[in-house]
């Protein structure tokens, strides 16, 4: 089992920037891709970035490639997603995956980021 919390979330300006949290635990996360979705009102969960947990590969979508920057700390097992020039666009709830294939997939209860004008 891994429970995943995340935190960081809340009220920016367009154009600001948020870093979000998300502090792992309860087994290693080896082989373990580690993912951020968002999901805003109406909307589907829709991806937003992955970083390999062993490796270090990251992804984005297209919608954040240049603005967003998922980094890892091997240390305090925990993965962050640097969020700058945000766009009113990207206001949603973030929520922090880990995919461990055959190891089970889990989620983090969400934290809410809210971008105005």
């Amino acid at each position: 089992q891994v429970q995943l919390v995340e935190s960081g979330g809340g009220l920016v300006q367009a154009g600001g920037s948020l870093r979000l949290s998300c502090a792992a635990s309860g087994r290693t996360l080896t082989y373990f891709l580690m993912n951020w979705f968002r999901q805003a009102p109406g909307k589907e969960r829709e991806f937003v970035a992955s970083i390999g947990w062993t490796w270090g590969s990251t992804d984005y979508a297209g919608s954040v490639r240049g603005r967003f920057t998922i980094t890892k700390n091997d240390a305090e097992n925990t993965v962050y997603l640097q969020m700058n020039s945000l766009k009113l666009d990207d206001t949603a709830v973030y929520y922090c995956n880990a995919d461990g294939g055959r190891a089970g997939n889990y989620w983090g209860q969400g934290t809410q980021v809210t971008v105005s004008s």
